[in-house]
Parts: C-alpha cells; sequence; structure tokens
C-alpha cells in the first residue's frame, strides 16, 4: 500500500524521527562524497501551478541524487483540472511513474492526485499545508540546537500554510510553538484544534509582539503576501506592519536566536536586511537541507530498502 505525504499530520513522531536521521545521513555521506543511489529506474513526476526555485531544484537535483529522473510539468503542460481532469491526470501519471510531487494553488488538488494516483503523492507546497519546508526546517534547528523539545519557536506573520505546517510538527514533537499574527490572520481554527489533540505541544496564538517574542529561540516569518493575494497587498502591508522582524526584535529575543525564513524573502517588509543577511540568520541552511530532507522523502516514500523506517 502507498504512502503519501500530504501533511504533516499524517506523520507519527517516530516516522518524522526517521526521516530527520534518514536526513542527516543523506547530507552527512554526501558531503563526504559518498552519495547514495538508491532509486535507479525511479522517475518522479513534477506537477507546478506555482513558479518555484528551491522547490523545482532540490527535488530535481535530489532525485538525481539518488539516481532516478524528473519529469518537469509546467502550469501550461497538463492544465490541471481544465484541459483534463485532476483525477484523470492521477490515474494516468500512476501508469507512467514512481511518484508524484506537485506544488498548487488549492488544497483539494493535492487531495484529489492522492486518491487516483495509485503512486506515492508528495505536497510540495499548498494553500493549506508546505510540510516539505517545515520538515527541512525542523532538520536544520536540530543541527544548530542539541533539544527540540527545549526551544521556544515563534513565527511571526501570517497564520498560513507555514503556521499550519509548524503546528502539526509541534504536536507530533511536543514542541513549545507561538504564532504573533494581527487579529483576523490567526491560523485555520480547526487546524489549530486538530493540532492541539493530536500531542502535548505547547501552542499559542498571540496579537501581543513584545511578549510573543520575547525570549524566542528562534523567530520565524514568511512574506505577508502570498502567490494569489495580490489583491491583498496593500491591506495585508498595513495590518503587518508592526511584526516586521527587525534588529530590535532580534535583540528583544533570547542572545543566541536563530532567525529563520522560508525564502523567498521581501527584505524591507517581513524581514530588514540587516536580519535576513546577518549573522544569526539560517536562511541558507534552510535552503539547503530542502535537498537533504526531500531526498530522505522520496527514498522512504519509493521503496528504497535502505530508508526503510
Amino acid at each position: 500500500m502507498k504512502t503519501d505525504l500530504i501533511s504533516i499530520a499524517e506523520l507519527g513522531g517516530d516516522e518524522i524521527s526517521h526521516l530527520l536521521a534518514l536526513t542527516a545521513r543523506l547530507k552527512g555521506d554526501l558531503a563526504a562524497g559518498r552519495p547514495h543511489a538508491w532509486l535507479p529506474g525511479r522517475t518522479l513526476a513534477l506537477i507546478f501551478e506555482k513558479p518555484s526555485l528551491r522547490t523545482r531544484v532540490t527535488f530535481e537535483t535530489g532525485m538525481h541524487q539518488l539516481g532516478g529522473d524528473t519529469i518537469y510539468l509546467s502550469p501550461d503542460d497538463i492544465q490541471l483540472g481544465k484541459r483534463e481532469s485532476v483525477a484523470d491526470i492521477g490515474s494516468n501519471l500512476a501508469l507512467w511513474v514512481d511518484g508524484i510531487m506537485a506544488r498548487t494553488f488549492s488544497h483539494e488538488t493535492i487531495l484529489e492526485l492522492a486518491r487516483h494516483a495509485g503512486v506515492p503523492v508528495i505536497n510540495g507546497l499548498s494553500d493549506m499545508y508546505h510540510p516539505c519546508q517545515v520538515l527541512a526546517d525542523c532538520f536544520t534547528i536540530s543541527e544548530l540546537r542539541d533539544d527540540l523539545s527545549a526551544l521556544r519557536i515563534v513565527f511571526v506573520g501570517d497564520g498560513n500554510n507555514m503556521v499550519h505546517s509548524w503546528l502539526h510538527a509541534a504536536a507530533k514533537l511536543s514542541l513549545d510553538f507561538t504564532l504573533v499574527c494581527p487579529q483576523g490572520y490567526e491560523p485555520d481554527p480547526d487546524v489549530l484544534a486538530k493540532a492541539e489533540e493530536a500531542g502535548t505541544a505547547s501552542l499559542t496564538v498571540t496579537h501581543d509582539v513584545e511578549e510573543g517574542t520575547r525570549g524566542a529561540d528562534v523567530l520565524y516569518t514568511d512574506v505577508w503576501t502570498s502567490m494569489g493575494q495580490e489583491a491583498e497587498q496593500e491591506r495585508r502591508r498595513r495590518a503587518f506592519a508592526p511584526y516586521q522582524v527587525n534588529q530590535a526584535m532580534v535583540e528583544h529575543a533570547a542572545a543566541d536566536v536563530v532567525v529563520m525564513h522560508c525564502l523567498p524573502a521581501h527584505r524591507g517588509e517581513e524581514i530588514t536586511a540587516e536580519v535576513v543577511d546577518g549573522p544569526q540568520s539560517a536562511v541558507l541552511r534552510q535552503a539547503e537541507n530542502r535537498l537533504h530532507i526531500q531526498k530522505a522523502i522520496l527514498a522512504w516514500l519509493l521503496g528504497a530498502k535502505e530508508a526503510a523506517l
């Protein structure tokens, strides 16, 4: 029976720990000149409704490093749900490839692909979740700090797909996670409730910037206006202006705070240039680790015996 990666909510804590350990092995072995061609002859279809830098390059590079191949499908190639139904696309692709990664606007598209494709489906991003990014972020923090559960992780900004994935990661790993956001930009209440029910994490949503960021071990932010929200840009800029991650906020956090951003960053909006490019920033390490976590995900989902739980 196939396994998909639709959201972190479907993963067990032991599966997340396994993926993080496998990521460390793959990253270390690659750095030592011992790459692993664990997926020879396997092919991954890459479906993109949204433009991409990190997602496309890391999945393509990762699959090639594992000995497999990729097929890039642009928005014009298959026109999901327009030229052909999502269900038909999923069932047809499963006849030819060993896995599907999709980066879509609607989360329902990911769910429908998974329902109809007889091969593993990976959510490369949807409007509800961004699981690969948050798993990469957990790995990044674990490289920089010994004990994830002892840290206070604070996300400053919109209660978006990144926050939804962080809530589920916090629940599965018993983390202390706080969202600091303007009123009206809280996470989906059903996602929050599901995360609260799923584990023993400390999950907080607050509108108080000073209280929410005080002593933070990790300060995380994302763009204020995501793709598809361009009509809301000016309203969002006004609402989020007091929530900018700047040097004053960094100094208000823990002395050794780690600053994170999933990129692309709009310097001067959600984060200042001196912070995102500063000495406490981990953004390039996060970007690098997308490659390594996704190699672990691919090896695990596509059945490499070396990656078995």
